[in-house]
């Protein structure tokens, strides 16, 4: 599956640490197209190129993307606080 026109949902709704982008909040790289500008530069972070499209993660449009991009990082971010405590 190949990225959706002007969706960036992957560059909006997680949080990426190494850049310090906070969750929901566009990646500083993220162009007007909705675009990465350094997708294919050595300084994209390595969980942005694990993050691959696929039909349960993009859903049917930008929307669905947002929701379920949300409930991971969630999800992720209580498991990551529960493995602190």
């Amino acid at each position: 599956m190949n990225c959706r026109p002007n969706c960036g949902a992957c560059c909006i709704a997680p949080s990426i640490s190494t850049l310090g982008k906070p969750a929901g909040a566009p990646c500083q790289h993220l162009t007007g197209d909705m675009r990465c500008a350094i997708f294919d530069q050595p300084q994209r972070p390595a969980c942005c190129g694990g993050l691959q499209p696929s039909v349960e993660m993009c859903g049917e449009n930008r929307d669905d993307a947002l929701h379920w991009l949300d409930k991971l990082e969630h999800a992720t971010s209580n498991l990551s606080q529960a493995i602190q405590n």
